[in-house]
């Protein structure tokens, strides 16, 4: 998730992502692509996979209606009117909170931006196929659904303390240095 306001990848995504470089050749072997899409920039992006050390394809959406489509991104008028679909539900979730939750502040913080701006965007996946030149719309999930895609959960779900999760606890696998 890498929204157009913001200046870095959201951790949690961030960590998921770091996993795909592992698999993508696999993946890649049974005729499936795996490509990233997020609103930015495509040089935002760009750099900040540079950064992050991934190959993986990552497009930019910038501009069209994708991700509104498959409603991982919202306009302002909606988040205004309350008027958001996300994870099957009409509003309800964390970032649509008003006061904004001090997690969602705080997550929104480290992507460079405000809660407002940073929940215009959220998490997704949707998978899809072409047959005879026709694109078809297979699944999609959001929110916890996107835990089985997370590596480091597989493993910390099998851990003597589970998750651990304690308050804001996500970093980009660069940052686990800092405070």
């Amino acid at each position: 998730m890498f929204g157009p306001g913001y200046s870095a990848g959201c951790p949690s995504c961030s960590s998921i992502a770091d996993g795909f470089n592992g698999f993508v050749t696999h993946l890649e072997n049974h005729d499936v692509t795996l490509h990233a899409v997020s609103r930015a920039p495509l040089p935002t992006l760009q750099a900040y996979k540079r950064r992050m050390g991934w190959t993986f394809p990552w497009a930019s959406s910038l501009g069209s209606d994708f991700n509104a489509d498959f409603h991982v991104a919202f306009t302002e008028e909606q988040q205004r009117l309350g008027d958001v679909d996300y994870n099957y539900q009409h509003a309800g979730h964390a970032m649509d909170e008003q006061p904004v939750s001090p997690t969602v502040a705080q997550i929104a913080r480290t992507c460079g931006t405000d809660a407002t701006t940073y929940a215009l965007d959220r998490p997704g996946m949707s998978a899809f196929v072409r047959e005879d030149g026709v694109v078809y719309h297979t699944y999609s999930t959001y929110t916890r659904g996107l835990d089985g895609l997370w590596g480091a959960y597989q493993w910390l779900d099998r851990a003597p303390k589970g998750r651990n999760e304690d308050g804001f606890w996500w970093r980009r696998h660069d940052e686990y240095d800092r405070p």
